[in-house]
């Protein structure tokens, strides 16, 4: 979205980029976004020439990135009816691009642990089945790319799930197939993949992925993430076994051997087959969303960046939204960041290259009450940063407007 409010025509439009996260459990980025315009617009249209402001709404690839995804593009979200990590009906959302060569999940839309909050965690046979008539839809929709975001999982069946509701036969020793979830994967003996749909070959798959760990052992999946989705230690012991067999079939069916491979770990192995059957390609999160969205040519025409998240703290500058927007920012640039709380020290933040951080809370507050009142603050905020630095800032007459 752009906006542009003028003054005096003989004067260049002081150029505003807002790029911002989600404000988690407060408001989606697009709310954000628009709070954050509206609070620059307020303290910067006076300047001579006024002031052009565009948004984008951001995410690093985790909760949030579908919505982001669609916001900027101006799409619909689709639903899909599927199952969850349990086999429970669920509605699920993805979505296209604008020229559909797109399209983007939220694996967590089906096997999320958001979605069985309400019964005890299965960490044996919960799968990610459910996410095969998210990605069928995809397909049927003719896309050549999908953007597969994989974050908040409750599964560890190493993407088995997902792959057998695409066609692909994980079988024992008999030949008998394998029941759904990592807990059976130790009695693997081979994949049959003569039934795969030949579709999800044929397209480019990208994977949000911000881990590194590998698929099995100290800092595999089960070990590092299985104890957050119900698993105990002999069920962590299960599961990185079947892993490890997993591991072994693939690479006797396809020659690829993802054991020791970076970020095959993630979403509980959810990458491996992908990557060993179907050539998926792992990217960082901001990263992805920012190719996909062209983020950095926004960036490069701008005089002043708004970014921001619900939490700014040492994590926010490793990889995550605000990292990806100051990164990405030519150096000359000042970046404001404008969060629902700042635990950045005063050094930190000087070598970050962010020019300022401002909470959103007045004084003393409770998460619930800064919830409540996140978008009213968040123009308040912005509007009082801007106003700082609306003295410092100068636009360079020689930038061309952003399409």
């Amino acid at each position: 979205m752009s906006k542009v409010v003028h003054t005096r025509d003989e004067d260049p439009p002081l150029r505003v980029a807002v790029l911002p996260d989600s404000f988690k459990g407060s408001a989606h980025a697009t709310d954000v976004a628009r709070a954050m315009a509206h609070g620059a617009e307020r303290a910067l249209s006076g300047r001579p020439g006024g002031v052009h402001i565009d948004t984008l709404p951001f995410a690093d690839g985790g909760e949030g990135t579908l919505d982001a995804l669609l916001g900027a593009w101006g799409t619909p979200v689709l639903t899909v009816e599927t199952t969850d990590a349990i086999g429970r009906p669920v509605t699920a959302r993805y979505g296209l691009s604008p020229d559909r060569t797109r399209g983007v999940v939220e694996a967590a839309e089906a096997n999320g642990l958001p979605t069985v909050s309400d019964v005890a965690l299965r960490p044996r046979t919960a799968t990610t089945r459910g996410i095969g008539p998210l990605v069928e839809a995809l397909l049927d929709a003719g896309v050549e790319e999908i953007l597969l975001c994989i974050g908040g999982s409750a599964t560890t069946d190493g993407g088995t799930g997902l792959l057998g509701a695409l066609g692909a036969r994980f079988l024992d020793a008999d030949g008998s197939e394998l029941p759904d979830g990592g807990g059976s994967l130790i009695d693997l003996h081979r994949i049959d993949l003569d039934g795969l749909d030949p579709r999800a070959g044929s397209v480019r798959w990208r994977i949000a992925c911000d881990v590194t760990n590998p698929l099995v052992g100290e800092r595999g999946a089960a070990a590092v993430f299985g104890p957050q989705k119900g698993a105990v230690e002999e069920d962590v012991r299960v599961l990185d076994a079947g892993l490890d067999r997993l591991a072994d079939v693939l690479r006797d069916a396809t020659g690829t051997d993802v054991r020791g491979r970076d970020g095959m770990g993630a979403a509980g192995g959810l990458p491996a087959p992908l990557t060993a059957v179907l050539g998926a390609e792992l990217v960082p999160g901001s990263r992805l969303v920012a190719e996909t969205l062209d983020a950095e040519r926004l960036l490069a025409g701008a005089d002043l960046v708004i970014t921001g998240e619900g939490r700014f703290d040492h994590q926010s500058l490793d990889g995550k939204v605000v990292d990806a927007v100051r990164r990405m920012t030519p150096g000359h640039v000042p970046v404001l960041v404008v969060a629902g709380s700042v635990a950045v020290g005063p050094e930190e933040l000087e070598r970050s290259g962010v020019t300022a951080a401002l909470s959103i809370a007045e004084g003393p507050s409770s998460l619930e009450g800064l919830q409540e009142d996140a978008l009213p603050a968040i123009i308040r905020t912005t509007y009082n940063g801007c106003r700082l630095l609306n003295h410092s800032l100068a636009p360079s007459r020689s930038k061309e407007p952003s399409p």
